[in-house]
C-alpha cells in the first residue's frame, strides 16, 4: 500500500507540473475558450432577456413594405432614421443606439441628412456609430459620422468590439478613448443617456484596459425584436400621415392596426436599431452562434450591465492550479484505491465509476459556477485529471499483469469514443473478425468532385473538405452514427453498431435529410471556396453484414462488410441515372416509417444494379416540407410510374412530359419511355431499370 501512495504521489506531481506549465504557456487557452462557450451556449436558456432593451431590426420585411409603399431602395433616406427617432421621443424612450455607420452625406440630399440631424437634436439622447481603426497601437483614427448627425448625436459611441485571439467575442470594452475625449460603448451609452454612469468613470474602466465578460442568452430574438416597418407604421399613425399603403384592402388595414404600437409603450427603455437583412448586417462569432448579428453584441453589454451578469473571472494561475493540483491526486487516488479489489469486474466497474464521476461532477461544478457568474479552468484540471488517471493505470498495466497491459494497447487503436466505451465493457472484442448484425449503410459522395479539385490549389482544396467532411460527419455522429472511413470526397457510415440502436434506418435516413439541408445551408461559404455549387449522392441500404475489427493483427480499423454494403454504395451512384440526390432501399424506407419517421417517400425505380440479378425497389425520402411543396408533380410521377411497370410505355410518356420539366427523374423516364417504345423489351419484363454503370 505505501508502495502505491507513493506512486500515487509522484504521479500527481508529475502531472500538476506538465500541466500548470501547459496552461501557463497558454497551450490551453484555445480549448479553455471552447469549454467557455459550451458553458455559455448551455446557461444561456437559465437568463430572460432585459424588459426595459428593445430590439429594432431593418429585415427583409421591412425593405419589401418600403419598397413597395414608399417607393424606398436601399439605403433608405436618413429621415426614416429621424422618424423612428421622434417616434421613440413621443413615448420618452431613454436612448436609441444606432448600429449604423453614417460616413457619406445622404443620396437623397443634404435635407434628408438635416431631417435625421434635427429629430436627433430635438431627442437629445440618441447614440451613432463611431468606428476606430488601430492600424497600429500608436497610430489610432476614429472613423466618425458626416459632420451633420456627428454634431446632432447625443453620445457618440464606439462598436469596436474585444474579440479574442480566435476571433471569437466573449468580452466587451466599456468603450474607447481618443485624444483624451471618452467614448463610450455603444451598449453603455444607454447607461450615460440615463445617469447611471459618466463618461468619467468608463474612462478610467477604458483606461485600465478593463473588459466586461458578457452573459448572452439565447438569441438576439429573444429581446422580441420590432421591425422597422412597425415602427414606421407606428409613428405616421401617430402624427396622421399615410402608411404609404393606399391600395390596401379592409382586412389589410385592420391587420395593420392590429400591429401598430404606442410611443407609450417604449417609456424609459433603451433603443438598439440595426440592419438584420440578409447581405447587409455584419456578423460575428460568440459563444451562442457563429453567426451572430454584431448588435447583439452591444444589446448583450447592455443587458450585462444591467443585470449585473457579468462573468467575474476566476480562471487565475492560483486558483487554476490549485484545482489542477486537486484533480491530479483524485485521479491517481482512485487508480491506487481500484488496485487493492481483486475482482476484476468489481475492479473494472470501479476503474469505469473512478474516471467517469470525477470528471462528471468537476464538470457540473463548472457549469453551475459558471451559471452564478463565476468561470473557474475547465481544461487544466480535467486534462490534469485525465493524465493522472491514465498514468496511474498505465503504470498499473506494466506492473500489474498482461491482460491490463494488452486493455492499454488497446485504447491506442480506436480514435471513436464509442467503440473504446465497448472495449472498455468487453475486452473480448479486442480481436480480428467481426459479428453479423443488421445495420444502415450510408454512402456519400460530391458530385462533380474532379472537375472541383481540379480548380483548386492544395490549401483550398484542403479546407473545402475539411469543412465539408466535419459539418456532414457532426450530422451522422450526432445522430449516433458511426463513421467507417472517408475516401476523398466520400463519406462512408453505418448505425447500429458497435452500440445497439433498434431505430437505425430512421436515423440514417433522417441524418442524410440532415446532411443534404446542412450542405444547402453551407452553399455560400463552400461556394466561396471551390467557386462552384456544391451538392452530394447519398445511397442508404439496410439489411445484414459483417461489421468488426477488420485488417492485421498489429493495425484494424473497424468497419463493415458485406452484399448489403456494397448494395447502399451501388444506390449512391444509381442517382444519376434519376437525377436525385438521396436514395434508399424498400428495406431502409420500410424499417424507418415502422420506427416513426415524418419523412415521406416516393418510389423511383425497381432497380437492378450492377453485379447483382434480382432488383430492388428504391425511393427518395425527402422532408414533409419539400413533398408538400411538390406534391402534385409527385402524385403525377407515382401515375406515371404505375404505367411504367405496366408497360403502357406511351401512357407513362405522356404523364412523365407533363412534369419533366421540374423533375429530372420525370425527365430520365421520359428518355427511357421512348427507349422503350421504339425498341420494346423482352415480354417477361417486370417494370425493372436496369443500371448499365455503378
Amino acid at each position: 500500500m505505501k508502495k502505491l501512495f507513493i506512486r500515487c504521489c509522484l504521479v500527481s506531481v508529475l502531472v500538476f507540473a506538465f500541466c500548470t506549465l501547459m496552461n501557463l504557456l497558454g497551450l490551453f487557452r484555445f480549448l479553455e475558450y471552447k469549454s467557455y462557450d459550451g458553458r455559455m451556449a448551455r446557461t444561456a436558456g437559465l437568463f430572460k432577456a432585459d424588459e426595459n432593451i428593445a430590439v429594432v431590426i431593418i429585415d427583409q420585411d421591412s425593405l419589401d413594405w418600403a419598397k413597395e409603399n414608399l417607393g424606398w431602395s436601399w439605403p433608405w433616406p436618413r429621415s426614416s432614421y429621424g422618424d423612428m427617432v421622434r417616434f421613440f421621443n413621443m413615448g420618452n424612450a431613454n436612448c436609441v443606439a444606432f448600429d449604423m455607420m453614417y460616413t457619406e452625406p445622404s443620396v437623397y440630399g443634404k435635407e434628408d441628412d438635416e431631417s435625421f440631424a434635427s429629430a436627433n437634436r430635438e431627442f437629445g439622447r440618441t447614440a451613432l456609430a463611431v468606428h476606430f481603426v488601430e492600424d497600429d497601437p500608436d497610430n489610432v483614427r476614429a472613423v466618425y459620422p458626416i459632420p451633420e448627425l456627428r454634431e446632432s448625436a447625443g453620445i457618440l459611441s464606439s462598436v469596436v468590439s474585444a474579440k479574442d485571439f480566435d476571433t471569437v467575442v466573449r468580452r466587451n470594452r466599456y468603450g474607447f478613448v481618443l485624444d483624451g475625449n471618452v467614448f463610450p460603448q455603444l451598449g453603455t451609452a444607454p447607461l450615460v443617456a440615463a445617469g447611471e454612469s459618466t463618461r468619467e468613470e468608463l474612462g478610467q474602466k477604458i483606461e485600465s484596459g478593463e473588459t466586461v465578460n458578457l452573459r448572452f442568452t439565447k438569441s438576439l430574438n429573444d429581446y422580441i425584436p420590432y421591425s422597422a416597418m412597425q415602427i414606421l407604421q407606428s409613428y405616421r399613425a401617430a402624427v396622421g400621415l399615410d402608411s404609404g399603403n393606399a391600395d390596401a384592402d379592409d382586412a389589410g388595414d385592420e391587420n395593420e392596426e392590429d400591429d401598430l404600437l404606442s410611443p407609450e409603450d417604449f417609456e424609459g427603455m433603451s433603443v438598439f436599431v440595426g440592419v438584420y437583412a440578409p447581405g447587409l448586417f455584419d456578423i460575428c462569432s460568440t459563444p451562442v452562434s457563429q453567426m451572430y448579428p454584431g448588435m447583439g453584441v452591444h444589446v448583450s453589454l447592455l443587458d450585462t450591465l444591467l443585470n449585473g451578469n457579468q462573468i467575474k473571472n476566476a480562471n487565475t494561475p492560483l486558483t487554476t492550479s490549485v484545482l489542477t493540483a486537486v484533480m491530479a491526486f483524485l485521479g491517481a487516488a482512485f487508480i491506487m484505491l481500484v488496485s487493492v479489489v481483486k475482482k476484476r469486474s468489481a475492479a473494472f466497474a470501479l476503474t469505469a465509476m473512478g474516471f467517469v464521476l470525477p470528471l462528471v461532477f468537476y464538470v457540473g461544478i463548472c457549469y453551475a459556477f459558471f451559471a452564478w457568474g463565476i468561470w473557474i479552468a475547465l481544461v487544466a484540471p480535467v486534462a490534469a485529471f485525465i493524465l493522472s488517471f491514465a498514468s496511474s493505470t498505465a503504470a498499473g498495466y506494466f506492473s500489474e499483469g498482461r491482460q491490463k497491459k494488452y486493455i492499454k494497447t488497446a485504447f491506442s487503436q480506436y480514435l471513436s469514443p464509442i467503440v473504446i466505451d465497448e472495449l472498455v465493457a468487453d475486452p473480448a472484442k479486442l480481436k480480428l473478425g467481426g459479428e453479423r448484425k443488421q445495420i444502415t449503410c450510408y454512402f456519400s459522395d460530391v458530385q462533380g468532385f474532379t472537375s472541383i479539385s481540379e480548380g483548386l490549389d492544395p490549401a483550398e482544396l484542403t479546407a473545402f473538405l475539411n469543412e465539408y467532411t466535419s459539418e456532414m460527419s457532426d450530422v451522422i455522429t450526432n445522430s449516433g452514427g458511426t463513421i467507417d472511413k472517408y475516401e476523398g470526397d466520400a463519406i462512408i457510415a453505418f448505425w447500429n453498431a458497435p452500440t445497439d440502436q433498434e431505430d437505425h434506418a430512421l436515423r440514417a435516413v433522417e441524418a442524410a435529410i440532415r446532411c443534404q439541408e446542412r450542405l444547402e445551408e453551407m452553399q455560400e461559404q463552400l461556394v466561396k471556396i471551390s467557386r462552384k455549387s456544391v451538392k452530394q449522392r447519398i445511397g442508404l441500404n439496410t439489411g445484414y453484414a459483417v461489421v468488426g475489427n477488420m485488417g492485421s493483427r498489429m493495425r484494424f480499423n473497424y468497419t463493415m462488410l458485406g452484399d448489403s454494403v456494397n448494395l447502399a454504395a451501388r444506390l449512391e451512384g444509381q442517382n444519376k441515372s434519376f437525377g436525385t440526390y438521396t436514395m434508399c432501399s424498400a428495406e431502409t424506407k420500410n424499417a424507418a416509417v415502422e420506427h416513426g419517421t415524418k419523412l415521406k417517400f416516393r418510389e423511383l425505380a425497381r432497380l437492378q444494379v450492377v453485379g447483382k440479378k434480382e432488383a430492388v425497389t428504391v425511393f427518395e425520402p425527402m422532408s414533409p416540407s419539400v413533398f408538400a411543396k411538390r406534391v402534385g408533380e409527385l402524385e403525377t410521377f407515382a401515375e406515371g410510374l404505375k404505367e411504367f411497370y405496366s408497360a403502357n410505355f406511351a401512357k407513362a410518356k405522356e404523364l412523365f412530359q407533363s412534369i419533366a420539366s421540374s423533375d429530372a427523374a420525370a425527365k430520365n423516364y421520359l428518355e427511357k419511355c421512348t427507349e422503350f417504345i421504339a425498341t420494346p423489351p423482352d415480354a417477361d419484363w417486370d417494370g425493372r431499370w436496369i443500371a448499365t454503370s455503378k
